[in-house]
């Protein structure tokens, strides 16, 4: 765990797995979560072998909130400078939503520090049903209450066999989500801003690494429609649906997601 300090900000990390790893896989959060949400994916890559590197965007829980407006390409930025302070390239990005669109516009930027990329139930565009979402979730950060904010946006992102499934896990998440700040809600607020500005599809066709493109079947907020544009779009990608899955693929669907992952990275390593 340690701080970055870069473009007027801090930025949170984390490295774990085998320091001297063969190679390294970056996890790239959603809007919404910390380096804790990939708890279901780390311990797979740990055990293979892989060096594993996580940040929080700017914005984010653990990382600076500065004032806004941001851009992806400060993320880009932040991304950059935090994989040169350690002396990393050729990295397999691994992006969930937020974090899927975060790693196209980094490759686009920087293609030479991208050994392949995993998109899971990410976005190259917006229509008017996800923006409408999104600006939900503007207007319930706005009023600052973790509760209200918890209940509001939980049946946009989970599907209803997990929402019934999982209640225990759920509690446990909203009791979690009672615990932060004020701060918080102005990191995501501006994190949603910054997201309703992508428009990225036209670019996609000069992505040149392998590309795993993986949805969830039933993903209200960001359908398949939005990753077979993607697949579309990439030249040699590969695309997979993962039924009976929500938009948080990597809580509701860990097994096969990691499979899914782990097989893409190694034939690809």
């Amino acid at each position: 765990m340690a701080i970055l300090k870069t473009g007027g900000t801090e930025i949170y990390y984390e490295v774990q797995g085998d320091p001297e790893g063969r190679e390294t896989v970056v996890f790239l959060n959603g809007v919404m979560a910390s380096t804790g949400s990939w708890a279901f994916q780390t311990p797979v890559f740990e055990k293979s072998g892989f060096k594993i590197l996580l940040h929080d965007f700017r914005g984010q829980l653990k990382s600076g909130k500065p004032p806004g407006p941001y851009s992806f390409d400060d993320h880009t930025a932040d991304l950059k400078a935090l994989l040169d302070s350690l002396g990393l390239k050729q990295v397999h990005l691994v992006g969930t939503s937020y974090g899927g669109e975060a790693g196209m516009v980094f490759t686009l930027s920087h293609p030479e520090y991208v050994k392949s990329l995993s998109l899971i139930d990410s976005v190259s565009e917006t229509d008017s049903a996800l923006r409408g979402f999104v600006e939900l979730w503007k207007t319930l950060a706005e009023k600052n209450s973790p509760g209200e904010f918890f209940r509001g946006m939980l049946p946009t992102i989970y599907s209803s066999g997990f929402l019934k499934e999982k209640e225990g896990f759920l509690r446990d998440r909203a009791r979690d989500f009672e615990k932060i700040g004020e701060d918080y809600f102005r990191g995501q607020i501006c994190l949603y801003e910054t997201f309703l500005g992508l428009d990225i599809t036209e670019e996609l066709p000069a992505v040149g690494c392998p590309v795993l493109v993986v949805c969830g079947e039933e993903d209200l907020l960001k359908p398949v429609k939005f990753s077979k544009l993607i697949y579309d779009r990439i030249p040699g990608s590969e695309f997979v649906v993962i039924p009976g899955c929500g938009h948080v693929t990597i809580f509701e669907k860990p097994g096969e997601l990691n499979s899914l992952l782990l097989g893409f990275i190694l034939k690809n390593s």
